[in-house]
This record gives structure tokens, sequence and C-alpha cells, in this order.
């Protein structure tokens, strides 16, 4: 048939020419013949609140999106391609383009005004929907970026505080450490400090030793004086005789360096004492000796025991000073000299 595009004919139903009669169709009739094999059911026209509802959805999306468009050029829509051709699209769909233009839809029924309340966190406002699909969608799209900043603050502000306290936690546990430190240092400090105070005190008492006399023996009694005659010595007496009991301490009177303890005939067990100007100390007669040859001893250091070793008639101490080391002096001038009371 000419202006068929193909081998189907470019038309419906019979074919014209033909001789079928036709007849007013009442569908109230109850004697309307059921229609038998492949047909079209006829819908009632005339919509309802929830198809009123959804075509006014998809216009209000398809409006959004149009203004989203817009939004992201800054010369408008007019300036993308393809937007008048959309809006014309558009405006082609039944029920939907009349609600674009303004126009009342056919048979369309009436739709339930929005509410001033807000919807959801992330969709319009009554007062949005009022402002135009191009504005709502722009607030929308701030409200969306606005959630987003808000919840990237509030991960930023709890990083913050996780490492604020981690820092704090890490500054205690260091502060603790450098006070235990600082504990330790001061008590280490203290220590040394008393080790060298008791060290220069020892030394300060050694230099007092040193430099200082003292007597033999603390209990005693002169027996015999320097210079005496008598049967058991050949010619006079070179030293003075302490009597005391067996045993006792005897001390040294000066600091010096032993140069004998050894047994000395009739001086019996006996202690030289050389001091540091070459005068030598006899210590006779003992009992025991403390020291050996070649140490070193200070004033009020014990040397021996009371004894009668050697020629001796009792246990006594006999004391001799030979200043040269040569000559014998008497005793008790020789202590006397060195400050002592006797």
């Amino acid at each position: 048939m000419p202006g068929s595009p193909g081998p189907y004919p470019a038309y419906f139903g019979a074919k014209p020419g033909g001789t079928q009669s036709y007849g007013e169709w009442n569908p109230g009739e109850d004697t309307v013949r059921p229609v038998r094999g492949r047909h079209r059911v006829a819908r009632q026209r005339g919509g309802t609140i929830a198809r009123s509802r959804a075509v006014l959805g998809v216009g209000v999306m398809a409006a959004v999106g149009a203004g989203g468009m817009a939004t992201a050029n800054e010369d408008g829509a007019a300036a993308m391609p393809g937007m008048d051709s959309a809006a014309d699209t558009l405006n082609s769909i039944p029920v939907l383009g009349g609600l674009l233009d303004g126009a009342p839809a056919e048979e369309t029924a009436p739709v339930a005004p929005f509410t001033s309340a807000g919807l959801t966190g992330a969709g319009f406002t009554g007062d949005e929907a009022e402002a135009g699909p191009a504005d709502a969608g722009e607030a929308l799209r701030a409200r969306i970026i606005q959630q987003a900043d808000q919840a990237d603050a509030g991960a930023d502000a709890q990083v913050r505080t996780a490492a604020f306290e981690a820092a704090a936690a890490d500054a205690a546990e260091q502060a603790a450490q450098n006070a235990e430190e600082e504990r330790a240092a001061e008590e280490e400090r203290q220590r040394r400090a008393e080790e060298e105070r008791q060290r220069r005190a020892e030394e300060e008492r050694l230099r007092q030793l040193r430099e200082s006399y003292a007597l033999p023996l603390s209990d005693y009694r002169i027996s015999t004086y320097f210079g005496q005659s008598g049967a058991m010595w050949q010619t006079t007496h070179t030293g003075t005789d302490f009597a005391a009991s067996t045993g006792t301490p005897v001390k040294n009177v000066h600091s010096g360096v032993v140069k004998e303890a050894a047994w000395a005939g009739s001086y019996g067990y006996r202690v030289i004492v050389e001091l540091e100007d070459g005068t030598e100390v006899w210590y006779c007669h003992l009992s025991s000796m403390n020291v050996s040859a070649g140490q070193e001893v200070v004033t009020g250091e014990t040397v021996g025991r009371v004894g009668s070793t050697g020629n001796s008639s009792g246990p006594h101490l006999h004391l001799e000073v030979l200043p040269d080391g040569q000559t014998a002096v008497d005793p008790l001038a020789w202590l006397r000299d060195k400050g002592l009371s006797i």
C-alpha cells in the first residue's frame, strides 16, 4: 500500500470499502457480548489521588533535575544543549504537560497540598517547595553538603579529642617518669654528698689524730721514773714504768709507722713506732702485740696489751722516747711538752 514503510499496512481495523455496518455502542446494556481473542481492555479514565500524586512527583523530580543542571552552569538552562527539546518532551506527555503549563489535566483529581512541616533530614520543606524547583533543588543540595560537613566536623572532633587524650596520657606518663628520675637522681646526689661528708670528716679526724698526742694508758700508776737507779738495770732507768693490769690496751701516743714488732730480750715483746720527725717511741714488756712492722698507726690506736715479759717484776708498760733514735729522754717531760697533762 502506498506510504507503507514495510510489508505491514499503515492502518488498523477493517479495510476501507467494507460492507460492515456499525451501530451505537451502549456500555450499559446487559446484552454486550464478550470480546474473545486478543483484544485491548478499555480502562476507565479519571485519575485518583494516588495517581495524581505520582504524576506530580515525577514532575517535581524532573523540575528539580532541571534546576540542578541549570545551577551547574553559570549561564542557566538555556545555555545547555538539549534543554529546550527536553522541555518540549515534558510538555508533550499527557497530564504532565498540563501540570507544567499550569492547565488542569483532563479528569485529574485534586491533589492534596503540601504541609509546611519538614519531610525528612534530606527532603523539602513547604517553603522550599513553594520557592520553585530550581531553588528547592539548590536548597536540598546545600542541606546535603551541610550534613556531610557536619559529619566530617564530628569525625574530626573525635579524632582531635582522641589525639588530645593520647597526648595528655603521654605527657602524664612522661611527667611521672621525669619525676621518678629526678627523685632517683636526688637520692643519688644525697648519697654521694653523705659519702663525701663522711670521707672529709674521717680525713679531718685522722689529721687531728696525726697532729695530736695521747697518753699510752687511760688507767695506770707510775711505778718507776726516768733516771732512777736500780738492781734490774745496768746504770739508770731509761724510761718510765706505767703499772697496770695485764691485758690493758696500750695506745699509740702519736701517728707514725711501726718500725719493729718482735721479741727484744730483756724488753720482752716490744713495739717501736717511728714518728714523722724521726722520734722513736718504745712500748716494752707487752703480753701481746696488735701491729706488725711497716704498718701505719695513728694516735690512740692500740698497738698491744700490758704484760710482764722479759726482765720484769710485774705487769707494767715500760715507755721510752728517743728523739733522734739514739738517746732516750724523760717520757713524762716529752709528753707534757706535747700538751698532755700527766
